[in-house]
């Protein structure tokens, strides 16, 4: 498996190896020797799949401590942009963020460290799947607004479909008011 470092400190892509034959195809999504051994020790204890038609955007989402969690992302059929923002207050690249295509025939994956805020536009109609390393909390959800100015995310669509609940999401400066981006 390929790892792909970004400018971001825990937030990686990576890349399985496909095999694949007039069958079909086959990869490793997951395998913990492997994740440990890359220096991703990691323990997910909750599968989520969503269904997206194109142009739906979901996010930014994050949970907060206790239950904040890290997320290994990727698509079953479909692609997406995904996008991932440093939320942690106390990182140099706070309100930073990093984009990845997802796309279900490159089977590549994002691993969002705990303390990121997450989301992505569906490019095609989409199955995304995500391992997490807590449990959801609906007590400890927050989110920044999608189209927050600070943050500033080329989401490559000028009219996505967000929901009443994300459209109703804060912005940085509201969630964060005492970090300066």
């Amino acid at each position: 498996m390929q790892v792909r470092e970004t400018a971001i400190s825990g937030l990686i892509e990576l890349i399985p190896r496909v095999f694949e034959d007039e069958r079909g195809y086959f990869f490793e999504s997951y395998n913990k020797t492997l994740f440990t051994a890359l220096g991703l020790p990691m323990e997910f204890v909750q599968d989520n799949q969503s269904f997206s038609v194109k142009g739906v955007l979901r996010g930014l989402h994050m949970q907060n401590e206790p239950f904040a969690q890290g997320k290994l992302v990727r698509v079953i059929t479909g692609q997406v942009l995904d996008v991932a923002v440093d939320l942690r207050s106390d990182s140099p690249t706070f309100g930073q963020y990093e984009t990845f295509l997802l796309d279900a025939k490159l089977a590549n994956m994002a691993y969002i460290p705990e303390g990121f805020g997450h989301g992505f536009i569906a490019l095609e109609d989409s199955i995304f799947s995500y391992k997490c390393t807590n449990v959801y909390n609906k007590a400890s959800e927050t989110g920044i607004i999608w189209n927050d100015p600070d943050l500033n995310i080329d989401w490559g669509v000028s009219n996505p479909i967000v929901s009443e609940k994300d459209l109703e999401l804060k912005f940085l400066r509201e969630v964060f008011p005492d970090v300066v981006v």
